[in-house]
């Protein structure tokens, strides 16, 4: 059963920052910072403000194990206030030379979802199993929440990742791979959509 992640310990969200920033050091969203090793702590770093912001923002849903994530935001109650917050601590955080290549990016690639982010959706923030339990349905249990949840408020679901086998994945579970955008530093953003 997937629940709302609430009221956990400092301890908790810090082991759940910790496999969310592993499970992100190898995606090629971080790619201009180096391989795996040399971009190892400045995701951790910057996975641990995300997961923060998106647990504080009640988006945050895991299995019963907590051994699998789901980042889920209604567009039509995304929060302002506390992602200024955390761009703040990022910018704080992080070197800006990497943060500057991850705008650039993102630049490159905003509206590779235009065609549904436009109106009220569902938004995938992450999805993420701890390494030692993947291969167990934990994925398929998440994603199907996910779209449960979309069923429910009867708006599209979107999953963008520039990880061509979790696009791979998404497909598999039903999602309509809608369009591709390949940045000049050669990562290619997937843009999917679950619809009821």
């Amino acid at each position: 059963m997937i629940t709302k992640v609430s009221n956990i310990s400092t301890e908790q969200l810090n082991r759940i920052c910790t496999i969310i920033g592993e499970a992100f050091v190898t995606n090629e969203l971080f790619h201009n910072w180096g391989d795996e090793q040399q971009r190892y702590n400045d995701v951790m770093r910057y996975m641990a403000i995300y997961v923060d912001y998106v647990y504080r923002c009640g988006e945050l849903f895991a299995n019963d194990e907590m051994t699998g994530f789901i980042g889920l935001e209604d567009s039509a109650h995304a929060p302002i206030m506390p992602r200024l917050r955390m761009i703040f601590k990022l910018f704080r955080t992080i070197p800006f030379s990497r943060i500057k290549s991850l705008l650039h990016f993102a630049g490159q690639i905003s509206g590779s979802n235009d065609r549904y982010a436009k109106q009220r959706h569902l938004d995938a923030l992450m999805v993420c199993v701890e390494q030692s339990h993947q291969g167990q349905g934990f994925a398929s249990e998440l994603i199907n929440f996910a779209k449960q949840q979309a069923d429910e408020l009867n708006i599209p679901l979107l999953f963008d990742t520039d990880m061509k086998n979790y696009a791979d994945m998404y497909r598999h579970f039903g999602c309509e791979l809608y369009n591709t955008v390949t940045a000049d530093n050669g990562v290619t953003r997937y843009s999917l959509c679950y619809r009821t």
